[in-house]
């Protein structure tokens, strides 16, 4: 008989939240966390995976992103609701990040529209990175793509040592801590207004105004319908018929 599993660890709220979403994901799908690393070929391991719906640490996004995709649901899968369910699992998992990172002082994200100079675009850049859980930089790389962020780069950035040399690059940081197209333009606004063309040849690198035309350009991606309420009625139903196994 497996061994029950012990209590989520409460002692940060936003990481026990996490927790308990990914719990409920693993009943709903009836899935043991061994059975959950055979599929993954032993990566992450069953060890990972316990650890990361325990409350007791913060996993990585691709841990999460993972243990979201193994545990889908027929009814996920019908409607085509991977999306909206990984979209919840990062929310949580930066929520997560933030609680037990984040300086006292950082209460909401930053607001591009008070950017006036150099240092308030460094600092804005920063508080970024922190509201978004503090990605790592390799972690930023990845996101980002093959080029397109240098994690030698990132770490200044973060450091507060140098700024994105280009509008690319700036963009490519910010999508990295989570800032969807629709948040970018204010803050391609306040490069313009920052830097304009201070440093950039534009023979190989768009302006700030252009970044920001293409920007506008792109077409909004179509949200995934979020769970119904009787997907959500099944994942509750499913956490309590676990819970009362365990007690029995």
């Amino acid at each position: 008989m497996a061994r029950p599993e012990a209590p989520v660890d409460r002692t940060v709220p936003a990481r026990a939240a996490l927790a308990d979403f990914l719990r409920a994901r693993r009943a709903a799908a009836g899935l043991t966390y061994r059975e959950m690393s055979r599929r993954m070929h032993g990566m992450p391991s069953k060890t990972t995976f316990e650890r990361a719906a325990s409350g007791a640490c913060d996993p990585t996004l691709k841990t999460v992103e993972t243990y979201v995709e193994l545990t889908m649901t027929k009814e996920e899968e019908f409607i085509g609701g991977l999306g909206a369910v990984t979209d919840q699992a990062r929310k949580l998992w930066i929520k997560a990040r933030r609680a037990t990172r984040s300086p006292y002082y950082l209460h909401k994200a930053p607001d591009p529209a008070l950017i006036s100079n150099r240092a308030d675009f460094s600092r804005a850049l920063r508080d970024q990175h922190v509201w978004a859980g503090f990605p790592s930089p390799g972690e930023m790389e990845r996101t980002a793509g093959p080029g397109e962020l240098p994690s030698s780069t990132t770490r200044r950035i973060i450091q507060g040592r140098s700024l994105p040399v280009t509008p690319g690059q700036t963009i490519a940081f910010l999508k990295a801590c989570y800032v969807d197209t629709h948040g970018l333009e204010p803050w391609l606004q306040a490069g313009e207004r920052v830097f304009g063309q201070d440093g950039i040849d534009v023979s190989v690198s768009p302006s700030w105004f252009e970044a920001l035309s293409s920007i506008r350009r792109e077409p909004q991606p179509i949200s995934s319908p979020p769970v119904s309420s009787g997907g959500l009625i099944k994942l509750a139903s499913a956490v309590k018929n676990a819970e009362e196994k365990r007690v029995a």
